[in-house]
């Protein structure tokens, strides 16, 4: 048997160091450390820097303050392009709205973009007939394109997720979604919709704010412009048709005289509706429970989807062109695919400690 190489016993040594000290090889690498332990260790390691190197340290951070504050005057400038493309782009999101609600007919047009060849879509498909009844049954006649936005929500997932069974009658009757830009770092998404026999408003709106400043508190955590805080809007139900509420009965029975009496109570139902009523934002983070968090960290999520892909994008979203899926490409690649049961020891430790992404608070949405 070889004798082990010099180098080869000091690697050992080393290993057998660190198991001592209670790190694996793994752990003693700021990357596989969790955030707040990688944070903790680089913080100890600049404080254990020489003194000259601290100060040049100081010097490049101040640079980077100057750096976060241009970019900030930068996401400003882009807020007001986006206010003023918005303008721009309203004749043709009008003229979209005409023809889905049948209001305009469009001449026959051909193409402007290249199609793909029947070659290209010549794979086998599966078969679905079942799913596509109901297309196959909308008459040649119809107006406009009927149903327009709610298959938009059943196609991508994170609205479909929001609409309930019960929701579909309210959201056929949706017209338009459209969005207004404020002066003051807001928008606003307005869902039109036709007469029908659940609420009286005609427009339902949402009310996003931005905030694009570098925090006094926490400067270096900027990122740019973030959703902060939401708006909805009171839904003027008609009698017995809250789709956010459901009416449940529980017989209840008298441990005594044995008299059997009936309790009727309202209690929230899910529904695709309860986005216009959003929970309260406090001013101290630190209030606000965890179950309010989630939901207004999706909340803020989907309203920066709706206005930065749906509202300018529909149509795509309607034919397949864009799909919300971001494992899309995962079916493109050939070869079989291996799993392996057996983690080593590091791989455990690394995900014990964090490895694997937190859940984003609601001021952790990105308008850009």
């Amino acid at each position: 048997m070889e004798a082990p190489h010099e180098n080869e016993e000091a690697a050992e040594s080393v290993n057998e160091d660190e198991e001592e000290k209670g790190f694996t090889f793994n752990q003693m690498v700021p990357a596989y450390m969790n955030a707040l332990l990688r944070r903790q260790f680089l913080q100890e390691m600049i404080k254990s820097l020489p003194a000259p190197l601290q100060k040049r340290i100081t010097a490049l951070k101040n640079l980077q303050l100057e750096h976060l504050k241009l970019e900030a005057e930068f996401f400003d400038e882009v807020y007001k392009l986006e206010k003023k493309y918005q303008e721009k782009y309203q004749p043709l999101l009008e003229k979209r709205k005409a023809i889905v609600c049948g209001d305009v007919e469009p001449p026959e047009e051909d193409p402007k973009w290249k199609q793909e060849s029947e070659e290209e879509n010549a794979e086998e498909m599966p078969d679905f007939s079942k799913l596509l009844k109901k297309i196959k049954e909308i008459p040649e006649d119809a107006k406009g394109i009927p149903n327009f936005w709610l298959t938009i929500f059943r196609n991508t997932e994170i609205l479909s997720e929001m609409v309930q069974e019960h929701d579909e009658p309210v959201l056929q009757k949706l017209t338009d979604i459209t969005i207004k830009y404020d002066d003051q770092h807001s928008y606003t998404l307005e869902f039109h919709f036709d007469k029908n026999e659940y609420f009286s408003n005609k427009v339902l709106t949402k009310q996003y704010f931005l905030k694009s400043t570098v925090d006094e508190d926490y400067p270096f955590g900027f990122e740019g412009p973030e959703i902060y805080k939401c708006k909805g809007c009171n839904i003027n139900w008609e009698k017995k048709m809250n789709l956010t509420v459901k009416t449940i009965r529980k017989k209840q029975k008298h441990k005594e005289r044995g008299a059997v009496r009936t309790i009727v109570k309202q209690v929230p139902n899910d529904s695709f509706f309860n986005f216009f009523n959003p929970p309260g934002v406090s001013e101290d983070k630190d209030e606000i429970d965890e179950d309010s968090q989630g939901i207004l960290a999706t909340d803020f999520e989907i309203g920066h989807f709706l206005r930065a892909r749906v509202i300018p994008k529909a149509v795509l979203y309607y034919t397949g062109d864009v799909i919300d899926d971001e494992d899309e490409d995962d079916d493109s690649y050939d070869g079989d695919e291996e799993e392996d049961d057996e983690e080593s020891g590091d791989e455990k430790e690394h995900k014990s400690s964090g490895g694997n992404k937190k859940k984003p608070s609601p001021n952790e949405c990105q308008q850009q």
